[in-house]
């Protein structure tokens, strides 16, 4: 058995989150809630391998095979293994999310040549929502919230208020360092006061193990000791390299990909300069930098 084998937890009746460790680069979670009658799958996974182990494990539970799938935003980790549970799901997702998994492509395929990554076919929603949808799975009510450009500018939060549990997409990484090249740093701050608002004590983060609201005050420190080094470096005319290169990351230096800190100033120095949340950045910059700041060698996809 692999470290990197996902495991099933149960979260409450009938409600279950779908872990995949260490949480790394391509290392999603997913979930599922279900009852004899219907199935509904929160992200798949990003390999064809990975999202049929999550079906697997669906089908241990006794439950019927998803008829919905809510992807919580478009990156290829939490989307590539739509296609597997076609053509008996139908995919739902905010409407940018559609839009950004339909114009991103094979992301993954372009980052990572190297790895095996199955038959993948691009799924993206074909059920699109705004501001806020209501699912029922038998009596489980699933609130689907987009909280602003955030993670990405299609994220989508997953609450189911009588369990007390929420999915958090990545907009929250337990353990590891957030991600915001194609969100927002503002808006990520906005997006943890609305999962503060949820009220709910379990919490499935995009990546990592499952934890509880603590995981959004660590985030939101991360995230303001970032626009603190953004504001500096941009006060003194420093790229984004250079200022995280000299930055000292503290309490933050045990967390997951810290390579990650020049994407983010990315950023924020783009939110500085007055673009709009969720602008378009230079991705082969911010990758560019990202391989600098990880010895010159391109980050690994752990799936």
């Amino acid at each position: 058995m692999s470290v990197t084998d996902p495991y099933v937890l149960p979260l409450a009746a009938g409600v279950h989150a779908f872990v995949q460790p260490d949480g790394g680069w391509c290392l999603n979670n997913a979930g599922f809630v279900g009852d004899a009658g219907e199935t509904l799958l929160v992200d798949t996974a990003a390999t064809e391998r990975r999202a049929r182990l999550l079906r697997e494990a669906v089908l241990a539970e006794s439950l019927p095979l998803p008829r919905t799938i809510v992807s919580t935003h478009h990156h290829g980790d939490h989307t590539y293994g739509n296609g597997v549970f076609l053509p008996e799901a139908r995919i739902v997702g905010h409407e940018n999310c559609r839009a950004e998994q339909l114009a991103a492509g094979r992301q993954l395929h372009l980052l990572w040549p190297q790895t095996d990554f199955g038959d993948i076919e691009v799924t993206p929603p074909t059920l699109t929502y705004r501001e806020r949808l209501t699912l029922y799975v038998g009596e489980v009510e699933v609130r689907v919230l987009h909280p602003g450009p955030a993670h990405t500018a299609g994220d989508s939060i997953v609450h189911l208020p009588r369990q007390g549990v929420v999915f958090t997409g990545d907009l929250v990484f337990h353990g590891g360092t957030p991600f915001l090249p194609m969100g927002s740093l503002a808006g990520s701050l906005r997006a943890l006061d609305l999962l503060r608002s949820l009220d709910a004590p379990t919490v499935v983060p995009g990546h990592g193990s499952v934890t509880d609201p603590s995981a959004y005050e660590a985030t939101e420190r991360y995230l303001r000791w970032v626009a603190a080094l953004a504001r500096e470096g941009h006060t003194k005319g420093d790229p984004p390299l250079e200022a995280a290169r000299r930055a000292e990351l503290g309490e933050f230096a045990s967390w997951r990909e810290p390579e990650r800190l020049v994407a983010n100033l990315h950023r924020a120095y783009a939110e500085l300069d007055g673009l709009p949340e969720g602008s378009p950045l230079d991705a082969a910059a911010v990758f560019g930098d990202m391989a600098a700041m990880n010895g010159g060698t391109p980050v690994p996809c752990h799936a």
